[in-house]
């Protein structure tokens, strides 16, 4: 018998990504960021959500990807906040695509021989068949709470 987990599949600049779905508190239209001086260039500032002051970081910034231009689309992924240990932290993505469940048999480890760099931010590579083009789609889910216990310790 397989093992199923829940994921939220993202988007930034054209590659696909995804997140356990039990860190991610909610999912938020983008809205006004304010800057915090001298901040790490991966923390773009922190917004008011909810009468709740909540970090917002860059993830694309923090993990070594391709910038890509703001759009309609942007949204933030916010963390519950045990994943951040205890901060209110929300994650810039260009677009939310889908919460699905994901087969431990569609998910593959990463090449031996990647640096730790590389293999310790992954949990693997989700292959998902897109439908509408009938061609594989790989998704790079990322282990978000290993990203934060870096930054935040």
């Amino acid at each position: 018998m397989s093992k199923l987990t829940d994921v939220v599949e993202f988007r930034i600049a054209d590659g696909y990504y995804a997140i356990d779905v039990q860190i991610a508190r909610e999912i938020v239209e983008m809205m006004t960021i304010t800057p915090i001086p001298r901040a790490p260039d991966y923390i773009t500032g922190v917004t008011n959500l909810r009468g709740e002051v909540t970090n917002i970081i860059n993830l694309s910034k923090l993990i070594g990807l391709p910038e890509s231009v703001a759009s309609e689309t942007q949204k933030f992924i916010v963390l519950m906040p045990d994943a951040a240990q205890g901060s209110n932290v929300g994650i810039i993505v260009d677009d939310v695509c889908s919460v699905m469940q994901v087969d431990e048999k569609d998910v593959e480890a990463l090449g031996e021989g990647l640096s730790s760099d590389v293999t310790e931010y992954v949990k693997g590579i989700i292959k998902m068949k897109d439908d509408a083009s009938d061609t594989m789609r790989l998704i790079i889910w990322v282990d978000m709470q290993r990203v934060l216990s870096q930054i935040i310790s």
